[in-house]
């Protein structure tokens, strides 16, 4: 394994240059894997623009908008990691509504966003058509643990010390869950990229043996 420094802007384009590496006419699902801390979200939308001069157009989805209503989520308290961990992403909605019909025999038609968190309610929005080549980048938290059909994955991986010093003291609550994310599910083995985060300024990318 080689740990490769490079610069914020470099690995977008690198990143958008993967992604756009394949057949023009098919969609591409890609998940954009990481804790608040690593801020995917941030990510996800530095890769929009260059995916379009690349000739890929990009949507953009937030797992944030793909919540499980109040009442779920806060069934066992609202400062509960085993919930946060597996209780608070509705995973049948995102693949219902976005991954399932982004793939290869779906519609194309995607609903950008299920629930709105803040009011608690649907979030009506409309559906949107994904046209040929286009390709989805969902960015959330613990993402990679549910067996959800996507076609590349990207984790950014923080260390145990990094992450704590990131994450607000209102929030650290959810440490838990991703101590449990990193022993039970470990995506820094499997994701097709692997990016160490601990300092955004100075992101590194996992590079594996390819012989191992």
């Amino acid at each position: 394994m080689k740990i490769r420094p490079i610069a914020p802007a470099k690995l977008v384009d690198e990143l958008a240059d993967l992604i756009a590496d394949g057949p023009p006419t098919d969609r591409s699902r890609v998940a954009l894997d990481g804790p608040p801390a690593a801020d995917p979200d941030r990510l996800a939308d530095a890769l929009v623009d260059p995916l379009r001069v690349r000739g890929r157009a990009a949507l953009r989805i937030r797992t944030v908008d793909f919540l499980r209503p109040a009442s779920l989520r806060y069934e066992f308290g609202r400062t509960n990691p085993d919930a946060y961990y597996s209780g608070w992403l509705d995973e049948a909605g995102l693949r219902r509504e976005v991954l399932d019909p982004a793939g290869p025999a779906g519609t194309g038609q995607v609903l950008p966003s299920l629930w709105n968190a803040e009011t608690d309610r649907a979030s009506r929005a409309a559906y949107v058509p994904l046209p040929a080549g286009a390709v989805l980048l969902v960015s959330g938290p613990l993402l990679l643990g549910g067996l959800l059909p996507f076609d590349l994955t990207v984790h950014l991986e923080m260390s145990p010390a990094a992450l704590a010093r990131r994450t607000p003291a209102t929030e650290a609550w959810t440490l838990p869950a991703f101590r449990r994310y990193a022993d039970e599910v470990a995506p820094s083995t499997f994701a097709d990229v692997v990016v160490r985060l601990d300092d955004p300024r100075h992101p590194a990318v996992v590079e594996r043996d390819p012989t191992a």
